[in-house]
């Protein structure tokens, strides 16, 4: 739910690195083209006295995107490599540039004009919007929350009205004190805990009994919890009442988009084609994954194509429809909203909005391929 990516999914290297390079030494065995985008036939030679045919006009440069990620490379970016690595934006005619990650947030580089799109999440999106950024989500990534309260399987936790007067491990992150109050609300608690802010010590205070409970992003931190044998028990969200939300997605400038429309059109359908393999074929994804970022992953074989399957074993790339990228009004209302009372959004000056924003431009589906 956070856009807290922590770390930890820095330092890994999937077993799969020979399925990529069969995938990837397959992909760079397309035929060539002359400059001209016309082979001359071995043997056949122009007569001087023909009159020489015009040649083709040569086909326009590459359109550059400059792509902005969020943390390092990660199973929330599988798509992009994918399409890179097997060829999509070139034959869309983009040239992505992929920003590596710093201190500032993607939201912060792309209403600066220093990116054109990249990765952000619909809590931060909605925070930067609010106080003016200039950016809208033109796919989601992640169709829902990925992210959990988590305790440890054999705590004496066993729902959510028993965090009252628990010790929670967080990060900082403005949303963690509302949602986890709304959750244990919901389940008939008080809400009463004690936050220790821990960022990516958090997981670790959870593991060894430093801390009763803390939210990691099932995917990725949950996925390595269990490859290191501690059992946790979850309690989602939407279990109590709580609105699903797109998890992750892609933003991009609203200044390019409107200079761009055809170019963007072009980025979004490629990318929408490689998360959609990467929602079919998660061992082949992650592979390529690995391949495109090897020393991200050097010390771990396991992680990534964990992550990818997991993925795709619960349809966290895909709406209710099977569909990559569509995203709905009712879904950005409804955690946007939630936000929205709870007193979080801000505008440019700091100040707490007095009217909610326009959820409709938080985001377009205009982008996506028909």
């Amino acid at each position: 739910m956070f856009s807290v990516h922590i770390d930890t999914r820095a330092v890994r290297r999937a077993e799969a690195l020979l399925i990529a390079t069969a995938l990837l030494s397959g992909c760079a065995g397309g035929a060539s083209s002359s400059a001209s985008g016309v082979p001359t036939p071995p043997g056949v030679s122009v007569s001087p006295q023909s009159s020489p045919s015009p040649l083709p006009s040569p086909s326009p440069a590459p359109a550059t995107v400059r792509f902005a990620l969020d943390w390092t490379p990660n199973t929330d970016h599988t798509g992009f490599y994918v399409a890179q690595s097997m060829g999509w934006y070139r034959d869309a005619g983009i040239d992505l540039k992929v920003l590596p990650y710093g201190s500032t947030a993607p939201e912060t580089v792309l209403a600066a004009g220093q990116a054109d799109c990249g990765i952000s999440f619909q809590d931060s999106l909605t925070f930067a919007v609010a106080a003016g950024a200039p950016i809208k989500s033109v796919m989601a990534i992640m169709q829902h929350e990925a992210s959990a309260i988590a305790v440890l399987a054999d705590s004496s936790i066993q729902r959510p009205r028993d965090l009252d007067g628990k010790t929670y491990a967080g990060f900082g992150y403005p949303t963690e004190a509302p949602t986890i109050k709304a959750v244990i609300r919901a389940d008939g608690g008080k809400g009463d805990f004690r936050t220790v802010t821990l960022d990516s010590t958090a997981y670790q205070a959870l593991y060894t009994r430093h801390a009763d409970f803390t939210i990691p992003f099932t995917a990725w931190e949950g996925v390595e919890a269990q490859e290191k044998g501690i059992a946790l028990r979850y309690f989602k969200f939407t279990d109590f009442g709580f609105p699903d939300f797109y998890q992750v997605v892609l933003a991009c400038n609203d200044g390019w988009l409107a200079k761009n429309v055809d170019v963007a059109r072009r980025f979004v359908g490629a990318t929408v084609r490689g998360f959609q393999f990467a929602q079919s074929s998660p061992d082949a994804a992650a592979a390529i994954l690995i391949a495109q970022n090897p020393s991200v992953f050097k010390d771990n074989q396991k992680l990534p194509l964990d992550s990818q399957r997991f993925i795709t074993q619960h349809d966290l790339y895909v709406d209710a429809q099977g569909l990559v990228g569509r995203q709905t009004l009712d879904q950005w209302t409804g955690y946007s909203s939630f936000l929205y009372r709870q007193g979080l959004l801000t505008d440019a000056k700091g100040k707490p909005l007095i009217a909610p924003p326009d959820y409709g431009q938080l985001f377009t589906n205009d982008f996506l391929p028909s």
